[in-house]
């Protein structure tokens, strides 16, 4: 463990071979963790440790991420309790608050395209890319029917490689030929299956069309793959009409300026990504594809839309790319992943993109009124107080004690949680 000065190392041959307990012992040593720290680390939440070794590499532990509950969707005219793991407060209340705004006038109508993914085929060194290209499209049955001989399974339900398109584009490099798949994954996320095809038809692409093929990967931008929610919050219920407009006055300015738009999809992103952290979907693809597709005009735009009807109600949309699965992947192995999908009682990937993607238009309506109001800091601090006790060393019924003077003083610090908690033991002791 030691290296050559003396200091601990990060440098472990076969640290991959050893079990999560070895490797925890070798953690607690490197960064000199407590007995407690270590037994934390392997407190893991509802997934055992053995499994969780087999989802990843070099596991020592899992980090458990507070699961809670949005209530009061309706989507589609079906009530909905939505999971939603996520460690910032307010989120969760704050979707379960536009929610029954949205139930006034018949909650959220929303709908998906087919569930198509993109792979992507790149080849290089090719002389002739345009006339490459149209060979390669005259070649489309052949190499849809290699990609399709990869997943029978998959085709069996009614999926696989349903289409495919060619492109030339000019590099630094020079032009590529780039062939893309377009796959029907059905209820995966479908990136196994859409890898697995482009790899199987690279050959037969450098067949027709000479060069080489390098990259074989699926696309994150799926722009074939999309999910729309609507809503309707009546003028009253959000509290007045002045309201509504002083909401349209903050998409305006997320229209205007990408540095105000990044914060509003984050926003949006909030309801979203909590979904699919809940459900073991990949939230690194979500995100890429949400803020690819949020600049595809060539500069960053909001993905919502926002206006006010004729009786002066805000109506709020929202289309973006939703990459999400209810098999595959951890979906299925999680065992925290499938009691949260139990609980969504979703039937199908589409079910669940129409979900998210209207958690993520009743998460922007609360920000968007938060801001327009009170202000985002006046109910997110009141639940960021509860950490900022348990951070001074608050413990049980202190904890709101705590929290409640913090936010009432308006002083959500650290210090000063430390003083109003001294201040409570002393009158304890007394």
């Amino acid at each position: 463990m030691a290296g050559t000065t003396g200091s601990m190392t990060s440098r472990l041959a076969g640290f991959y071979k050893l079990t999560p307990q070895e490797r925890l012992r070798i953690v607690k040593e490197f960064a000199r963790l407590t007995d407690e720290e270590a037994r934390l680390l392997q407190s893991t939440g509802g997934i055992e440790l053995s499994l969780a070794d087999r989802m990843i590499e070099n596991v020592i532990g899992a980090m458990p991420v507070p699961l809670g509950i949005a209530t009061n969707f309706l989507i589609n005219g079906k009530d909905y309790l939505v999971p939603m793991a996520i460690e910032e407060p307010s989120v969760v209340a704050a979707a379960s608050n536009a929610a029954k705004m949205a139930r006034e006038k018949g909650g959220f109508t929303a709908f998906s395209t087919d569930p198509i993914m993109i792979g992507q085929v790149q080849s290089i060194g090719i002389s002739d890319p345009y006339d490459a290209r149209l060979r390669i499209l005259m070649e489309k049955d052949r190499i849809l029917k290699r990609a399709n001989e990869q997943d029978p399974v998959l085709l069996s339900v009614g999926g696989g490689a349903k289409d495919l398109d060619v492109k030339v584009l000019q590099s630094p490099i020079g032009p590529m030929v780039v062939t893309e798949l377009y796959v029907d994954v059905r209820d995966a996320m479908g990136a196994n299956a859409v890898n697995t095809m482009c790899e199987a038809v690279a050959p037969l692409i450098e067949e027709i069309a000479g060069g080489k093929v390098y990259l074989r990967i699926i696309s994150n931008l799926a722009i074939r793959r999309l999910a729309r929610a609507r809503a309707v919050f009546s003028k009253e219920a959000l509290g007045g009409e002045d309201v509504v407009d002083a909401i349209l006055m903050a998409y305006a300015f997320a229209l205007a300026d990408p540095y105000r738009c990044a914060t509003h999809n984050k926003g949006i992103m909030n309801g979203i990504i909590a979904v699919a952290l809940a459900t073991s979907n990949d939230t690194r693809a979500l995100e890429a594809g949400a803020h690819a597709y949020a600049a595809r005009s060539g500069s960053y735009k909001p993905l919502s839309t926002w206006e006010k009807n004729q009786d002066g109600d805000l109506v709020g949309t929202l289309e973006m790319p939703m990459a999400v699965g209810i098999i595959g992947g951890a979906i299925r192995t999680h065992p925290i992943a499938r009691i949260s999908l139990k609980i969504l009682g979703v039937k199908s990937a589409r079910e669940l993109a129409e979900v998210m993607v209207s958690v993520g238009l009743a998460q922007n309506l609360a920000a968007l009124k938060a801001l327009s109001t009170v202000g985002i800091q006046k109910g997110h601090m009141k639940l960021h107080a509860r950490n900022i006790a348990i951070m001074a060393g608050a413990q049980g019924d202190l904890i709101d004690k705590v929290a409640s003077r913090l936010a009432e003083e308006g002083k959500v610090r650290l210090d000063r949680a430390k003083e109003i908690l001294e201040e409570f033991r002393k009158k304890s002791n007394t």
